[in-house]
């Protein structure tokens, strides 16, 4: 099956509650997706219904090394097909790392068909040095590099004006975007409590203190965080970590498909 030529018959009909979304090759309203293990024929399905939709498919964590070397192939092959970026997690990344074996592992990921990497310390400790390294040799190699700041560990995050400095630092070595840590929980990590709600406080911090808050992706697994961020950026906010079945009741919160942001458009024409 192939979309291409394909109608939206409905789009010519009703126009989006939220307003028009950005259009693919996008630098803005990006999702990202997190697959923990979709087969050829999900990941197909998947891409033939929602590829306009997705972004960046990562391979959640150290999957890629579990795969067999023509799955692993033919799933690059066909993600890339639909015109999305595809990278292993970061973990993986840290992997290689505490092995020195960093280039080797871009050179692999590389001639797989990677076309994008992760590099993060959310488990490991990585100097400035060596993450500058990371990401400019990426960069030199072909790839779209995604950065991460954030720790795994709720004990041991960053503070604020930390996580600013890394932003910065990461785009000025050549990052794209910087992933804000969420976890594929999204509870008690990064800016989010125990229960999962956005920490706006610290957000807001976050988003006054860097340059550019369009260069963030916001890892945010759980709908009410997707909804929260939405309503504060609009329809083009970075989001990630969403879960692969999810990514049309995603992109539906976005437009105002939805009764949640819906109700939202509504009480501002009422306002006004």
């Amino acid at each position: 099956m192939t979309t291409s030529g394909a109608k939206k018959t409905w789009q010519e009909l009703l126009q989006f509650p939220m307003g028009k979304r950005s259009a693919k090759p996008r630098t803005t309203g990006l999702t990202m997706i997190i697959d923990k293990g979709l087969g050829l024929g999900e990941t197909r399905d998947l891409l033939n219904l929602a590829g306009d939709y997705i972004d960046f498919f990562k391979l959640g964590f150290g999957t890629s090394a579990l795969y067999y070397n023509e799955v692993l192939e033919e799933k690059i092959h066909l993600v890339t097909s639909h015109g999305v970026d595809i990278y292993p997690g970061g973990t993986f990344l840290e992997v290689a790392v505490l092995q020195d074996k960093l280039r080797q592992y871009l050179a692999m990921a590389r001639d797989f068909g990677f076309t994008a990497v992760e590099v993060s310390d959310g488990t490991i400790d990585m100097s400035l040095k060596l993450r500058a390294e990371a990401i400019t040799t990426a960069c030199e190699m072909g790839f779209k590099v995604l950065s991460e700041v954030g720790k795994k560990d709720p004990n041991n995050e960053f503070e604020i004006k930390e996580i600013v400095q890394l932003v910065n630092h990461d785009l000025s070595c050549g990052a794209s975007h910087v992933i804000v840590e969420g976890r594929e929980s999204g509870k008690a990590v990064g800016l989010y409590d125990k229960d999962g709600n956005l920490i706006m406080s610290e957000l807001e911090e976050l988003v006054y203190s860097i340059n550019d808050a369009t260069k963030l992706i916001w890892e945010a697994p759980i709908k009410e965080q997707q909804q929260e961020l939405i309503l504060r950026f609009g329809a083009n906010v970075n989001i990630g970590n969403v879960n692969p079945h999810e990514v049309l009741a995603l992109e539906a919160l976005r437009v105002g498909l939805r009764a949640d942001t819906l109700k939202a458009v509504l009480q501002r024409k009422n306002r006004n």
